[in-house]
């Protein structure tokens, strides 16, 4: 069936409190997918946001991120006053200002978490005894950080950063409350999040998540799992992540994440994998895995490196870790980011699978090439953007690309003034023969270069647009649905 979805990051959900949430606007915009006839809400990763507001830079790859969740739903449990939290400076309600959220959000959080130690229901407990194979750590580790004024925990004194046991003893006794605060967040996070998809399950519209491959040097998960990643005997990573020179940085990118220890995740039957699938299918119905050419193939990066022009490919886990994970959890609903310098092998490993790729409009209109991204060599179960979270918005796009580029766009899509270039761009997508077109919402409104997402490359102004409040309507969803139809891409 071919089908059609909408990328629109919860942050970027218009709402009072500085960021979007699970709040009122989420199920407004789940209403909205529903009248436009789409069938998937794309979504990126919800976990805590890190080294430059990045979700793809997580303390935990298990945790939900604290600023999503709704704090009127909390008012209404009896655990805000109204006065503590609208009165706040929260920023302009065009912008994510990610210093005001993390200044004033957690002290609200805090003043919900004194209320909530008064009656703690039964629900909460069972969350923390199903959680508890990662809430723990992660509790622990949040409670480490507080302690040691949130420095990373690599400058942690070295009987807690290397996990002795009485180090982590004396934690537990003395951060007792501290790690119980980091629960409810987690409690209240997963609450509200469970209720929005059943909600979005239950107008026809599935959620695509995103998990990116790696964790971050610093989190809950280095901390706690030395034996999963390529670290020495002081918790310190010999290697780390990131990928060579290309198409969006000369001097390649360097990500710092710590590198699997591939040979120890094998002897293991891929274990802590299973168990980090199993929890994101808790969340979502389908999974991107961002980089998923690096379970193939993967560039390593010598710690001490400052950019990313030294490195060296290695052999990843391949079809193995898969076979593995399926015989554990049965077929698996994934997308493969396989985007970038692909070697055969990684094409090969993605036949393998069987799980769609991804092609993006935006990459296909070369000169001097027949590009695997032109609508006419995509296969029929590819998943097909116009451009993604890393690219710009089609109208920006059009605005600012090459002569030649533009040259090529022009005469293979017919783009015209009558129709508008934008939309002969979506069209160029939506005839595409993939099963699944995913468009973000910032081109169904034709948005300009405000409304970027994310600039690989860059650490700082990336992941902070949001939507104007009213910025959808009932006439776009039905001009949406219109044009889905016009290529059987609309749910009945």
């Amino acid at each position: 069936m071919r089908e059609c979805g909408i990328l629109m990051p919860i942050s970027s959900l218009p709402g009072p409190y500085g960021i979007g949430s699970f709040g009122k606007e989420a199920y407004k915009f789940v209403d909205f997918l529903a009248q436009a006839g789409q069938q998937v809400w794309q979504i990126l990763p919800l976990s805590p946001t890190g080294y430059g507001d990045s979700p793809y830079q997580s303390c935990s790859a298990f945790a939900g991120n604290p600023y999503f969740i709704d704090l009127d739903a909390l008012a209404e449990q009896g655990l805000l006053k109204e006065e503590e939290y609208r009165t706040l400076d929260w920023g302009t309600p065009d912008k994510v200002d990610y210093g005001k959220l993390y200044q004033q959000r957690f002290e609200v959080l805090r003043k919900a978490h004194e209320r909530f130690c008064a009656w703690r229901p039964e629900e909460y407990g069972a969350f923390c005894f199903a959680q508890r194979h990662w809430l723990e750590d992660y509790a622990l580790y949040m409670a480490a950080k507080k302690a040691n004024q949130m420095a990373a925990y690599q400058d942690w004194p070295q009987p807690l950063r290397t996990r002795q046991p009485e180090a982590l003893q004396q934690l537990r006794q003395e951060y007792s409350h501290e790690m119980d605060f980091w629960k409810f967040i987690q409690y209240q996070f997963d609450t509200q999040w469970q209720s929005l998809k059943a909600y979005a399950n239950g107008k026809g519209v599935r959620i695509m998540g995103d998990i990116p491959i790696y964790v971050a040097a610093d989190s809950a998960d280095a901390w706690a799992g030395k034996e999963l990643f390529q670290m020495d005997e002081d918790a310190r990573p010999t290697r780390v992540a990131g990928c060579p020179p290309d198409y969006y940085s000369e001097d390649g990118q360097l990500w710092g994440n710590p590198l699997y220890d591939w040979d120890y995740h094998q002897k293991t039957d891929y274990a802590w994998w299973a168990t980090r699938i199993r929890h994101a299918l808790r969340w979502y119905d389908v999974l991107r895995i961002d980089h998923f050419r690096a379970f193939d193939t993967y560039y390593a990066i010598p710690a001490e490196s400052t950019t990313a022009r030294v490195g060296e490919w290695e052999q990843g886990p391949g079809i193995q870790m898969f076979q593995s994970l399926e015989a554990q959890l049965g077929k698996l609903p994934i997308v493969a980011e396989d985007l970038g310098d692909l070697f055969d092998s990684v094409r090969q490993l993605l036949r393998q699978t069987g799980y769609p790729g991804m092609k993006v409009l935006q990459f296909a209109f070369d000169p001097s090439c027949d590009s695997e991204y032109l609508p006419h060599n995509h296969i029929p179960g590819c998943v097909v953007y116009p451009g993604t979270h890393d690219n710009t918005t089609l109208r920006d796009w059009l605005d600012t690309a090459g002569e030649g580029e533009l040259a090529k766009a022009t005469a293979y899509l017919g783009l015209n003034k009558e129709e508008g270039d934008v939309q002969g761009m979506l069209r160029g997508v939506l005839s595409s023969c993939g099963q699944l077109v995913v468009i973000p919402l910032a081109d169904w409104l034709e948005l300009g270069a405000e409304a970027r997402l994310n600039t690989p490359g860059t650490a700082f102004g990336n992941w902070i647009w949001r939507l104007e409040e009213n910025a959808i309507s009932e006439k776009l969803a039905q001009s949406i649905r219109a044009r889905c139809a016009l290529y059987a891409r609309t749910s009945q």
